[in-house]
């Protein structure tokens, strides 16, 4: 590996991770929020925002095709220099969020009841999660945006500012919830599609904060073609990062909707079990995933400026705090488990049953960890495609395979499920760490950094 002549500074990670902390940490609080508001309403309700949930972002991961490469491509062209080069890429991300967010809302909206059907939704979940899932359609165009826009910001540095704006989304999104789902005033008690609609009205006010900044931080016009034009030269390198990451993140969430289907085989109360762990589960993973993006901005900066071996420093140092952590984390909520999902309900077989899954976490969250800041480590160092192909046999196999082979044939319910959880964490997550360790990701980061230096990319 090579050193850079003249190193380039980037911030300390913490001063990356903390708003990226609590940027998860409110994402996650305002999907545990819309959890207990549903299951106020009934075990089944909660439910059915579960599994309605799981749908959405499945479909959200196509915005993966954009976002796992525009944070890159933009960070390393800042690291190189190529603060032009970095804008156009960022303009051209904008129709490629529109025609994706298009694509994605239309799915749920005309498909909600089959891709409902394919989970094995409980046929008395179904009718509340099929309007529910429909009438989240209109929101995934404005969070496709807000994705892409939040991901240049952050390429930028700009982590605070999006911090903002998530700030003054979720409060706006739980202000109009709250008397939209139970008919508080005027308003008529519209349930779960009244949260939905309340999410399109506070993912519209995040669309325009973000267009804001972009242009008072950034310097970057949104232009009236920029809304639906593909430009082939900045799209191509945001392709090149972006398909294999969208891939990996496709292959894992079709496995997991395999287990997602698994837990609803087992009837609505192990739905509703597997609903409330997840939501806790979220907090627990939070520091690592922040740990994961910060990691992926610095390392691009790194490898855009030739630093290879700073990047290797900084992901062995981010990995050991994150494993560190992430244990203490999981091991606080599997103590405090039964409290926890008394938040959700009191039914008491659902409460000892989620205490359960909380402790087999303590284990699958170590495995965890070293796919979420390796893998977007490799991906910020142009090494995209090796953990899609790597991973894909455990995901298969272990993941998808494994859930049904212990939950469903060897009896082993929900326990089972998250066995197959950790194992498929850990396996792919020890392959990554290898090939990290090993530098094969080297020969990447250094074509990646010749491509920085080519016309195609810096061209006007």
């Amino acid at each position: 590996m090579s050193n850079a002549r003249t190193p380039i500074r980037t911030p300390p990670m913490f001063n990356l991770a903390w708003p990226l902390l609590v940027e998860l940490g409110l994402a996650i609080a305002s999907s545990v929020i819309g959890t207990a508001l549903a299951s106020r309403i009934s075990d089944e309700a909660g439910g059915a925002f579960a599994i309605a949930s799981q749908v959405s972002a499945a479909l959200f991961i196509l915005f993966r095709i954009i976002g796992a490469g525009v944070s890159v491509v933009v960070t390393q062209n800042l690291g190189g220099g190529q603060r032009a080069a970095a804008n156009k890429v960022a303009r051209a991300v904008v129709g490629a969020s529109t025609w994706l967010g298009a694509v994605t809302g239309l799915i749920a909206m005309l498909g909600a009841h089959g891709l409902l059907h394919l989970l094995n939704t409980p046929a008395e979940v179904l009718p509340i999660a099929a309007p529910f899932l429909i009438a989240l359609g209109p929101a995934m165009l404005f969070d496709a945006w807000n994705a892409s826009m939040a991901g240049v910001m952050r390429a930028h540095l700009r982590t605070r500012d999006t911090l903002v704006v998530l700030i003054i989304m979720h409060l706006s999104h739980l202000l109009l919830a709250l008397p939209l789902m139970y008919g508080w005033g005027p308003f008529p008690a519209l349930g779960l599609p009244g949260y939905a609609l309340a999410l399109t009205a506070s993912r519209m006010i995040g669309l325009a904060l973000h267009l804001l900044m972009w242009r008072v931080h950034l310097g970057i016009t949104v232009a009236r073609d920029d809304w639906w034009r593909l430009p082939r030269t900045e799209l191509s390198a945001v392709l090149h990062i972006g398909l294999p990451g969208a891939a990996e993140n496709i292959a894992w969430r079709l496995a997991f909707m395999v287990s997602v289907a698994t837990a609803a085989e087992l009837g609505a109360k192990a739905l509703a079990t597997q609903a409330y762990v997840l939501q806790l589960m979220g907090g627990v993973m939070m520091f690592s995933i922040a740990t994961g993006l910060a990691v992926e901005i610095v390392v691009g900066y790194l490898i855009g400026a030739g630093q290879l071996r700073e990047a290797h420093r900084v992901v062995k140092r981010a990995l050991a705090r994150g494993l560190v952590v992430c244990v203490l984390i999981a091991a606080c909520a599997a103590l405090l488990g039964q409290w926890l999902l008394g938040w959700f309900t009191q039914d008491h077989e659902i409460l000892a049953a989620g205490a359960t899954l909380l402790w087999i976490t303590v284990v699958l969250e170590p495995g965890r960890t070293f796919n979420l800041v390796v893998i977007n480590a490799l991906r910020a160092a142009g090494d995209a495609r090796f953990p899609v192909m790597a991973g894909a046999f455990s995901m298969l196999f272990v993941l998808a395979g494994g859930s049904w082979l212990l939950g469903v044939v060897l009896g082993w319910g929900l326990p089972g499920v998250w066995i197959a959880y950790a194992a498929d964490e850990w396996i792919r997550g020890l392959i990554m760490w290898r090939r990290w360790q090993t530098h094969a990701w080297v020969p990447h980061a250094r074509t990646s950094r010749k491509r920085l230096r080519s016309p195609i990319v810096i061209e006007g």
